[in-house]
């Protein structure tokens, strides 16, 4: 049985015994993380277009989508981490399965997931717009 079809199945079981949301539920185990592994992402999305993703459910502190190191082309997956570990449980619940560009995405709790460390040179470039919307920001204008 693949994630997405075990994700629904335990869900509906939690329903039905009533434990969702409670400490009895499966997502427990995840509670020390707010970082979901996102697979089966399209090569030409961008952090940006993952933070955009993922912000269906909640806040989104940060991301790392996985590059080749040779190439800097997107594997096709990433993680994000939300402010509140319930948005994580969310898009647990309800991003795995969903089309974007005609791939099904898989969602999931990345409970021991460390982000790497930011690069001396990457220091600082965080809050700089520049790489996706041009000089001044979305307009464009300065």
């Amino acid at each position: 049985m693949n994630n997405i079809a075990e994700v629904l199945r335990i869900n509906e079981k939690e329903l039905l015994a009533g434990i969702t949301g409670t400490s009895g539920s499966w997502h427990e185990e995840f509670s020390s993380s707010s970082w979901c592994y996102v697979g089966g992402l399209d090569p030409r999305l961008t952090e940006g277009d993952l933070i955009c993703l993922m912000s269906e459910w909640g806040e989104v502190e940060d991301v790392n989508l996985c590059r080749d190191q040779d190439t800097g082309k997107s594997k096709g997956f990433g993680f994000a981490k939300y402010e509140d570990f319930r948005s994580a449980v969310l898009a647990v619940d309800n991003g795995g399965g969903m089309n974007v560009l005609g791939r099904t995405l898989r969602v999931d709790h990345a409970k021991d997931y460390k982000a790497p460390k930011k690069k001396e040179e990457d220091l600082g470039k965080e809050d700089d717009m520049g790489g996706v919307y041009g000089p001044g920001g979305e307009g464009g204008g300065g």
